[in-house]
């Protein structure tokens, strides 16, 4: 859960807390390309697409979800959505050193997709393993682990950990932290039975 449903709810409650920020980093950014400053309509524009932009990300995560989950495995798919995660942290995190607000746009693309595949891989591969007396038990780790990530994100964007201007980049890259825990701790699980069975003919591995 901590790699998988976790980093959605991280994602839609992370970004609230920086958004001044971001606002005043667009402003300088543009005023230093175009040597003038940008009307508040073109800044509520970009932010909007900083914001939104997460939820087209989302829809091409969720629709490749099937796809990635027969193609290599449950448990292989929920490691390849690690590789989204990092590279939408590095972007964003990198984004005001390299003067550039449309890495945070590109970044929250692309964490978009991360949330969308890990949501409902975690479904599938949670469900799939949880032994049938803690089957229910185990598929409602998804809604709690949603719930964790947005009281983390709401906590790490607080004034008193990394809610301050000169650490907003720190706290729109701290999806890469659930990324490695799941990169260092998946390989240890085991896959699917019902993948092993249905999808790889493997009835010897799913028992």
């Amino acid at each position: 859960g901590f790699g998988g449903a976790f980093q959605y709810g991280l994602q839609i409650s992370i970004i609230n807390s920086p958004a001044e920020y971001i606002k005043s980093f667009i402003r300088e950014t543009w005023l230093k390309r175009y040597s003038s400053s940008p009307s508040e309509e073109m800044i509520t524009l970009m932010w909007s697409f900083v914001v939104s932009i997460y939820t087209i990300g989302g829809l091409l995560g969720s629709s490749s979800a099937g796809y990635l989950s027969v193609r290599f495995g449950r448990k292989k798919a929920m490691l390849l959505v690690n590789i989204p995660a990092l590279l939408s942290a590095t972007l964003m995190g990198l984004s005001r050193l390299c003067g550039s607000f449309e890495m945070i746009i590109a970044g929250r693309l692309i964490s978009g997709v991360c949330g969308g595949l890990a949501l409902n891989i975690h479904f599938m591969y949670a469900g799939e393993c949880a032994p049938r007396e803690l089957r229910g038990l185990i598929a409602i780790t998804a809604s709690t682990a949603i719930g964790a990530g947005k009281f983390v994100g709401f906590a790490l964007g607080l004034r008193e950990v990394l809610g301050v201007e000169a650490l907003w980049p720190v706290l729109m890259a701290v999806n890469a932290l659930p990324a490695l825990v799941q990169l260092l701790t998946l390989p240890f699980f085991p896959d699917s039975p019902r993948y092993l069975l249905i999808d790889k003919k493997d009835k010897e591995g799913c028992i």
